[in-house]
């Protein structure tokens, strides 16, 4: 700061009082209004030059403040926003109006001082400033080192109302750090999952403790960002003493089993499912996945999808995304009757519900597992492709109908031979094709639209199934005619679940169970005469798997590489009450993703400026991690910019090319507006590819360059083997192994 007589560098210019400034005789201008603890403001000039420190030690100095200048601090007096020597230039160049405050360690102080009073009116106060000052790292620790987290803990445990809201939102605040909390111990997660599970928590407290079972479950040493003490490749990574990297899916899994009704609870948190389900476990998995099914998790999900609630959009694609990716593990989970009780107790439920005997054959083999429609004995090796998603699928049509399976595989059997259609064969067969349509092999990329269907997998199963048995019958079909059958079931798969998202339930039904067989295939033929029979056969669709994954990785490359590049976005204003936590600073904002992929920077403007590489240029910036949801069409634009957008609406609606970066306690971190179509699904589908826990597609435009860079591969490859005049088998039989090991690969010229 400068003097009127510049006879020192850190001098507050004349001024008086209450804001009233005096002649300066100098003619030297005051950089900023500061506001004394007593609520006295002097305008003052300060150097940009100067450290905080030097700062407020030359202002105690010259407003003759009594108090040590080490005990104080500065802060924006609009947002209360601390200032660092870091950010002191950018408030200096702003204008803005500073005041001078007690120190972090001053207000850490008196704070746990008065949370361990319990005075309730003192007490709210106290915890209304700690959930906000507990963000800044330096008060952090000074709130630690007092003790500060034991004393949070206790007042969570005995504390209702606004004031528990208060204290959970000052705990997940203080989970934003990666250090500081690993002393939380059982019995406080068993205490937030009791708080979360009762009737009674209002939506305020529920917010916070859901955001801090989250911020648990993450807490994986598997997560950890730094290194990992080395244990055995057979026992899970453990993290470093001290570390926050201690909890995991386990440690609040087990408490939540210790308290009643709490996985009910879980049913109607969208949020929370989608961590536990990405941070399950290999101990757990099965359980857990067993509690989502009896708890009928899916169809309380499909009632939200037609309920039309557009803030959970983005969580329920999460959690589409998610039970894809359950589904495929189970597809690729073998079934082991001798290993898992699971699958024999399956099997013998299958197997009893036939009503057929054990017999041997003609060569005094047992005929068992052949009688329902499998090609052999060897029950491990039927299911080898579909795996337990198989036999769970199977398991559910016997459930479904038990004496239409008995007389559907009685009736087969009382056929000749060659006219039998094989019912488990035929089973299998509709679990492969679902999981082709429903892109089941992909599991990191889903669509953009909601599919409810998809989420009773086990009941399109069964009317698919049904639909095979009856084209089977009514086409009087043979052994031979197996894949003929499975093609017609796989166009009307197609054609049933073309409209999934917008289709009523009853229309499904009807296209499954009361289409007739000519019908069917006069339409296939007319498919068949447009497409090509190529696609249905073995190698193709694995082909095309294999594409898929591919294009999907580099879209998501694509994707990822314009968030380097960065962009420019509108500032706008939320439509729905999400709260921000930090108010834009300007018209425009420029954004960039940094080259380790962990922080979006960023600079508000008032208009667009040429932005130099790297991030120089982008003071501000936002953890990727603290990134909990990518919602679109949430804000509108500033109402100022009316004027110079005339193609902007008017009024306070969402834009369609608009999102919002939301935390786990629902805070709005940024509210963009996209300039044009291609942008907004650049950096929304980027964004949610960068997030751990997601990965699903949130526009068509993306989800349509996957399948386009596929089905031009493919059309690539089929062309190479067409041009060669290839003949491309239905399927490939391994020959016998060599009897010794006297060989070698020859080159192939």
């Amino acid at each position: 700061m400068s003097s009127v007589n510049n006879s020192t560098r850190a001098t507050p210019s004349p001024f008086a009082a209450n804001g009233v400034q005096s002649k300066s005789t100098t003619g030297i201008i005051p950089t900023n209004n500061v506001t004394t603890k007593e609520g006295v403001t002097v305008r003052a000039r300060i150097d940009p030059t100067l450290t905080v420190e030097d700062v407020i030690r030359q202002l105690c100095l010259h407003l003759k403040v009594t108090e040590s200048p080490i005990s104080l601090a500065l802060r924006d007096r609009d947002t209360d926003e601390l200032i660092t020597s870091e950010n002191l230039r950018k408030k200096i160049k702003n204008k803005v109006h500073l005041k001078l405050v007690n120190s972090s360690a001053i207000e850490a102080a008196g704070i746990v001082g008065k949370l361990g009073l319990r005075d309730e009116k003192s007490l709210r106060m106290s915890l209304f400033s700690l959930q906000k000052f507990i963000k800044e790292e330096r008060f952090a620790q000074e709130f630690l080192d007092r003790d500060g987290l034991r004393e949070l803990v206790d007042v969570i445990d005995t504390a209702h109302g606004n004031t528990l809201a208060y204290a959970l939102t000052a705990m997940q605040n203080l989970m934003d750090l990666d250090y500081g909390w690993s002393t939380l111990d059982d019995s406080f997660i068993f205490k937030v999952v009791q708080i979360l599970s009762s009737p009674n928590s209002l939506i305020n407290v529920c917010r916070p403790a859901t955001a801090i079972l989250k911020k648990l479950v993450e807490a994986d040493p598997s997560n950890a960002l730094g290194p990992i003490v080395a244990s055995s490749s057979r026992t899970p990574p453990v993290a470093p003493p001290g570390s926050v990297y201690r909890y995991g899916f386990q440690s609040v899994y087990e408490q939540m089993r210790k308290q009643k009704g709490s996985l009910e609870t879980v049913v109607s948190n969208m949020m929370l499912i989608n961590s536990l389900l990405s941070n399950v476990n290999e101990t757990y998995w099965d359980e857990f996945i067993a509690d989502l099914e009896r708890l009928n998790v899916r169809k309380a999900v499909i009632r939200l999808m037609s309920s039309h609630v557009d803030d959970l959009t983005s969580c329920i694609l999460d959690f589409q995304a998610n039970i894809v990716s359950v589904t495929y593990r189970k597809k690729v989970t073998p079934v082991e009757p001798e290993v898992e009780l699971a699958h024999l107790s399956a099997l013998h439920y299958i197997w009893e519900c036939s009503g057929v005997q054990e017999e041997m054959d003609s060569e005094k083999q047992p005929l068992k597992w052949r009688q329902l429609g499998f090609d052999s004995e060897n029950i491990a090796e039927e299911f080898q492709d579909v795996g337990v998603l198989g036999l769970d699928c199977l398991l559910n049509f016997v459930q479904d109908d038990p004496d239409f399976f008995s007389k559907a595989v009685l009736e087969q059997l009382s056929r000749p031979e060659e006219r039998r259609c094989p019912v488990a064969k035929a089973s299998n067969e509709v679990v492969e094709l679902l999981s082709q349509h429903w892109t089941i092999f992909a599991p990191a990329y889903t669509t953009s639209t909601f599919q409810p269907f998809f989420l009773n997998f086990p009941k399109i199963h069964c009317l698919a199934l049904h639909f095979f048995l009856r084209m089977w019958n009514e086409s009087g079909s043979a052994a031979d005619d197996f894949s003929r059958i499975a093609a017609l079931t796989r166009s009307q798969i197609k054609v049933a679940l073309q409209h999934e998202s917008t289709q009523p339930w009853h229309e499904v039904e009807h296209d499954f169970l009361e289409c007739e067989y000519r019908a069917v295939r006069d339409r296939q033929m007319q498919e068949l005469e447009a497409g090509d029979d190529l696609l249905s056969k073995v190698p193709v669709r694995n082909l095309k798997e294999k594409l898929t994954r591919e294009s999907a990785e580099f879209v998501r490359q694509q994707r990822i590489h314009c968030l380097l590049q960065g962009a420019w976005f509108l500032n706008g204003v939320p439509t729905q009450h999400t709260g921000s936590a930090k108010r834009a600073n300007g018209q425009w904002r420029f954004m960039r993703l940094d080259n380790g992929l962990k922080y979006l920077h960023y600079v508000d403007s008032p208009a667009k400026f040429d932005v130099r590489n790297g991030t120089e240029d982008l003071p501000e910036r936002i953890e990727i991690a603290s990134i909990n949801q990518i919602a679109t069409g949430t804000c509108a634009p500033l109402p100022n910019l009316a004027r110079d957008h005339p193609d902007l609406p008017t009024t306070l609606s969402p834009s369609p090319l608009s999102f919002s970066l939301l935390s786990g306690g629902g805070e709005s971190l940024a509210d963009q507006i996209a300039t044009d179509l291609s942008r907004w699904a650049d950096w929304t589908d980027g964004l949610n590819m960068l997030r751990r826990d997601s990965g699903h597609v949130t526009s068509e435009e993306t989800a349509g360059y996957i399948k386009a860079l596929t089905e031009i591969g493919l059309k690539i490859k089929l062309l190479d083997l067409s041009g060669e005049k290839v003949d491309i088998p239905s399927g490939l039989v391994a020959g016998p192994p060599p009897t010794n090991t006297e060989f070698f690969f020859s080159d192939l010229l």
